[in-house]
């Protein structure tokens, strides 16, 4: 069994859980509402904050979620800075009365809500009904089937229809060769001239395209100009 370490962070919030706990009963009792009541404030106040804050983590951020948690922390807050002598609680305001007599009605609507609004991820992705009934398909647009081709009278199945041939296609004119500077022939006559003299053969037209680096297409107009 691990030994048990002491975490800083818990320490701290349960401090700070035990002292807001103790000032949200000091101010519910002040305002009247003695006995088990004014120890019911402060855990409702406490749950209504964590029941917001876990909306937020679990759900993703909402306005909902947002105001309940807004609205819990004010009234925590408020009342840890109230007891710290700003308001006299022997004698306390008509308005703080109101607020802690009508809290109870505040905070059973706010956990309802949370407990029980759908969240927009749910609300996006609707759950099938309960008695299993699937849900109903999306209205797609059934394919429609190709149209057959007409239907060849039997007589004419059997006869020897003549084939339509295919129209005669005007014959597209050669390609004029691409213009080769004369520089460029110049030079190519050399590397020719060197390759006879070296292997005594006449220089072929790919040996000549990877001399020179040119395209296919020049280097045989220029294979053309030297012969």
């Amino acid at each position: 069994m691990g030994r048990i370490r002491p975490d800083a962070v818990l320490v701290q919030a349960v401090i700070a859980g035990a002292l807001s706990f103790a000032h949200l009963h000091d101010l519910a009792a002040a305002a009247g509402q003695d006995g088990w009541k004014a120890w019911a404030y402060p855990i409702s106040v406490d749950l209504l904050l964590v029941a917001a804050w876990r909306r937020l983590r679990n759900d993703g951020p909402s306005r909902l979620a947002w105001c309940w948690f807004v609205i819990a922390l004010v009234a925590s807050l408020g009342a840890n800075v109230a007891t710290a002598g700003f308001l006299d609680l022997q004698h306390p305001p008509a308005w703080l009365r109101f607020g802690i007599a009508g809290w109870p009605a505040l905070a059973f609507l706010g956990g309802t809500l949370l407990a029980h609004t759908r969240s927009e991820a749910e609300a996006a992705d609707p759950a099938p009904p309960a008695d299993g009934t699937p849900a109903p398909a999306s209205a797609v647009p059934a394919p429609v089937a190709a149209a057959e081709p007409p239907a060849v009278p039997p007589e004419l199945e059997a006869a020897d229809l003549p084939v339509p041939e295919p129209p005669n296609e005007p014959s597209r004119p050669a390609p004029a060769p691409a213009p080769v500077p004369a520089a460029l022939v110049a030079h190519a006559r050399k590397v020719a001239d060197e390759h006879r003299a070296r292997t005594g053969d006449q220089i072929d037209t790919d040996t000549l395209r990877a001399r020179l680096g040119v395209p296919p297409q020049l280097a045989d107009s220029i294979a053309t100009q030297l012969a």
